[in-house]
């Protein structure tokens, strides 16, 4: 029977009843790793923004690869923000749950999740388990739920799936994801088109199951579910199309012209060579994973240096790892993008988690004076577009690019407008006339510190490439001023590029009492709780930064403005509630140390290294708090 025709049997028999029209709402999908929670979420969030809705993901990712089942700190899963306006944040607390066991969403409920009237759907399976101790854990989980004010509604998830399917475990995720798409009014058709496509590498059997699940979680939705909600398109109705972070990196690469890809894998930066190693040689590119960090910087290295700028792609331990090369990159002036897709640390700190705390290791992790752009993507679309901008960099200054995303970004689906190609993102032809005679590989510009590339084979271009200081013919040399005249027209090249950036505009007021400035994956969350805040009178705006070196002209102007000045960042600070720590001691988050640094204003920092990307209604309440307003629950929305 069609799920369709199930739903209107439902509603011709009183079960259903008119959706309840909202704006926005956020649901949770979660599980045990491995049970699909998080393609069920990921899919839901596709079949949203083809609907029109505004839509954000951010997956739940536990520290192990493969923990216990059952385990409340190894909680797997997703977040999907959906709504009639476009969503740049994952919001605040949760108004719709589906949990596949009960030790997973007490996960959830304990770092304060929910909304208080938050809605649960719950797999009934455990009430009834063989296992004493599971049955009697789910007794407890449900009195404490229910004790707290949520609607837990219980699901035979397991049933319904074996009706269909000899392995639950493999099913629950289209159940869930068909209950969902009857919750918020879901095209069907739209739903089916998606999981056809996710599982279009798969045997067409697998294909049908995974329909014929679908169409079950939405029928029983439909006859067992007495609410449902609608969500309104957008108005900005342009052809969009929906990918994560990294998938939009890949994209920029092919679209920046650049051919080579040299990576090693490493969490959570992996998934976006594994998406260009399935489309890249399609455009006559190359995926090169080499056996280690240190290998996969050598070999981008080495197809710069033969003439095509390439990319290496990696997070902050392979950063470390790749930092005497970068600095060979610099000295030699062969072009180069890093994107580093932050996580906590130090070391392996938090693999599977949100980070800001590479900021300062992109500008100054180096040994000697090793001057690199850094530049950070706020959004799903700015991942993509940050590409080709730093390939043009890197190639026109002949200076390694930082391209610093996050694991915000990496995972989080976005709906952005169809990019329309522009033949300015890919490098011109390679020259390889002879070169003019008398001219030298590193013929510093005095006032600009540019050089002409020469490209191996270049008649009259032979030189020796070496990482050791050395004169304009590439003669290693130690004299004082030869070194001194090296650092200062590397040096200069960032002053050049900075004469070309435009000034940053406040989002709000151009002058007031409070402006709050971030950078990164960071944006959506700052400008929801300073538009929030406008709203209700407050005197604040906001400042977000997309180049941190070399920062654009007019930003110390723009500081002195405000009476008072915070940075929002997810990296660590120092808080003064602590004894030990004064103005003498305190540590500042990395942007509230590079903005006192250079513009000797008193910027504060609130920042955090949570592992979760910031929530709007924190940001406000901080708002409130530094205004002396009454702080507001974290629940506004």
């Amino acid at each position: 029977m069609s799920s369709e025709k199930d739903a209107r049997e439902a509603i011709d028999s009183g079960l259903a009843v008119a959706p309840h029209v909202i704006r926005e709402h956020v649901v949770e999908i979660v599980s045990d790793a491995g049970e699909g929670a998080q393609k069920a979420g990921q899919s839901f969030g596709t079949i949203s923004a083809k609907m029109g809705n505004g839509v954000w993901t951010v997956e739940i990712i536990p520290a192990e690869i493969q923990p216990p089942p059952r385990n409340a700190a190894g909680a797997s899963g997703i977040r999907v923000r959906i709504g009639a306006f476009p969503i740049t944040n994952m919001g605040d607390e949760v108004d719709l749950i589906v949990a596949f066991n009960e030790q997973a969403l007490l996960g959830r409920l304990d770092r304060a999740q929910f909304k208080p009237d938050a809605r649960i759907l719950l797999e009934s399976k455990w009430r009834n388990h063989p296992d004493p101790t599971i049955a009697a854990e789910y007794s407890e989980a449900l009195s404490r739920l229910e004790d707290a004010g949520y609607r837990v509604l219980e699901v035979p998830m397991e049933e319904i799936c074996l009706k269909h399917v000899t392995n639950p475990e493999r099913g629950k995720n289209m159940l869930a994801l068909g209950m969902l798409c009857r919750v918020y009014g879901r095209d069907m058709e739209t739903a089916r088109d998606t999981v056809r496509f996710t599982f279009r590498k798969k045997a067409q059997k697998v294909i049908d199951s995974n329909l014929t699940l679908l169409d079950a979680g939405y029928a029983w939705a439909a006859e067992n579910l007495d609410f449902s909600y609608e969500v309104g398109p957008m108005e900005d109705t342009s052809d969009k199309i929906v990918v994560n972070g990294n998938q939009a990196i890949a994209l920029g690469v092919m679209a920046s012209g650049m051919e080579v890809c040299a990576m090693y894998p490493i969490t959570p930066a992996t998934s976006a060579s594994h998406y260009l190693s399935d489309i890249f040689e399609n455009v006559g590119g190359v995926v090169h994973q080499a056996e280690d960090e240190i290998a996969a910087a050598g070999v981008a290295i080495g197809a710069s240096y033969a003439g095509k700028c390439s990319v290496t792609i990696t997070s902050g331990p392979g950063m470390s790892l790749k930092t005497e090369l970068i600095g060979l990159a610099t000295m030699a002036e062969i072009p180069l993008v890093i994107v580093n897709v932050q996580r906590g640390g130090p070391s392996t700190g938090l693999p599977t988690k949100v980070e800001q705390g590479d900021l300062l290791q992109a500008l100054f992790g180096a040994h000697g004076d090793a001057p690199k752009v850094v530049m950070a993507p706020a959004t799903i679309q700015d991942c993509f577009y940050a590409i080709p901008t730093a390939r043009k960099i890197a190639e026109t200054f002949r200076i390694p690019v930082v391209v610093l995303s996050d694991a915000n970004l990496a995972t989080g689906q976005q709906p952005f407008t169809r990019p329309t190609f522009a033949k300015e993102w890919v490098a011109p032809p390679i020259d390889q006339r002879p070169v003019p005679e008398g001219s030298l590989p590193y013929d510093w510009d005095p006032k600009t510190g540019l050089s002409t590339r020469f490209i191996p084979g270049q008649k009259g271009g032979m030189h020796t490439l070496t990482g050791l200081a050395h004169t304009r013919s590439s003669k290693v040399a130690y004299l004082p001023l030869i070194n001194q005249e090296g650092c200062e027209m590397r040096s200069l090249k960032i002053a050049a590029l900075q004469k070309t950036l435009s000034t940053p505009k406040p989002h709000g007021a151009d002058s007031g009492e409070l402006l709050i400035v971030g950078w990164g994956s960071t944006q959506g969350a700052i400008h929801e709780a300073v538009d929030r805040c406008r709203e209700a009178g407050l005197d604040v705006s906001a400042l977000h930064l997309t180049f941190l070196q070399p920062m654009a002209p007019g930003i110390g102007d723009v500081l002195k403005r405000f009476r008072r000045v915070v940075a929002v960042e997810m990296n660590f600070a120092d808080e003064d509630h602590h004894d030990l720590i004064t103005e003498d001691n305190r540590r500042y988050s990395n942007l509230a140390f590079l903005l006192r640094a250079r513009y000797l204003v008193d910027v504060q920092s609130f920042a955090h290294v949570h592992g979760q990307p910031l929530r709007p209604a924190r940001i406000v309440n901080m708002i409130r708090e530094t205004l002396k307003q009454e702080a507001v629950p974290e629940t506004a929305s």
